[in-house]
């Protein structure tokens, strides 16, 4: 990719996000809007670089719980779909059931898990994180192991292949780009997971604690600045699994299906 094309991509989210923050700054300066309901990005900045040290350590506390979680749970996810492919009564008992667990809310499930280990460790969090992952991951790769264009699979008939071969060959070719798709769905919720699951007790040492601390304490410059470094992680990873992608798979663009029928290409 040149230099142009790298610039086509990243300069208008750049233009945009700078002309947004001004007209921000601006509206609270001109009409003097009380820091304590909406602070200007100068002292959300300013606070940012103030707590830094803090708020690499929580980043570093949420981001190895969304990692642990994102990558348990694509591995169970992954080993899930090939046991529903395999056997097609289970897929159609398993994935509608799945699809429905899923849309439990976090905040009901926090605190059961929470109440079933101490709350000096992590395990809640990513427990938490890792059944998010799961679904998402299980839905697509399964979805991408079946939906084999016909076509492919007749030619492999034809020259005698393997139900093993045609799996390899075919199958899993086919179910790479879901799985991708999966990723780029799941990695930026398992930040979303990791640190919204902090609300809920447990340690006090991550970025959903830091907000909601800050937040109770009327220190919403510091709040935000937090919130600033939940969406920096939740990038990091979404660019990593992007990248993950076009690394492997460049010229493959296909849609999956996350639970509750949302698509993504």
């Amino acid at each position: 990719m040149n230099v142009t094309k790298v610039l086509a991509v990243v300069l208008p989210p750049v233009v945009v996000g700078a002309v947004l923050l001004g007209v921000w700054q601006l509206v609270v300066v001109g009409f003097d809007i009380p820091p304590y309901l909406l602070p200007a990005p100068s002292a959300i900045w300013s606070a940012l670089l103030d707590r830094l040290g803090d708020i690499w350590d929580a980043m570093f506390v949420t981001g190895t719980n969304a990692l642990i979680g994102l990558i348990v749970g694509t591995l169970f996810g992954i080993a899930m779909s090939f046991v529903l492919m395999r056997f097609q009564t289970m897929n159609e008992l398993v994935t509608p059931l799945a699809i429905a667990l899923n849309a439990i809310p976090i905040i009901v499930l926090v605190p059961v898990f929470n109440n079933m280990f101490s709350s000096t460790t992590e395990v809640p969090r990513r427990l938490m994180v890792t059944l998010i992952v799961f679904f998402i991951v299980m839905i697509n790769v399964a979805k991408g192991l079946r939906q084999v264009a016909p076509i492919h699979l007749e030619l492999m008939k034809s020259y005698a292949a393997s139900p093993r071969e045609i799996l390899v060959k075919t199958r899993i070719p086919n179910a790479v780009p879901y799985l991708f798709t999966a990723l780029k769905i799941a990695a930026p919720g398992a930040v979303i997971t990791a640190f919204v699951a902090e609300y809920f007790g447990g340690r006090q040492n991550g970025l959903g604690y830091s907000i909601t601390s800050n937040a109770a304490s009327s220190r919403t410059d510091a709040m935000w600045a937090y919130v600033v470094g939940a969406c920096v992680l939740g990038l990091v990873f979404y660019l990593v699994s992007a990248g993950l992608e076009r690394a492997t798979s460049p010229q493959q663009q296909v849609g999956g299906l996350a639970p509750g029928g949302a698509t993504s290409s």
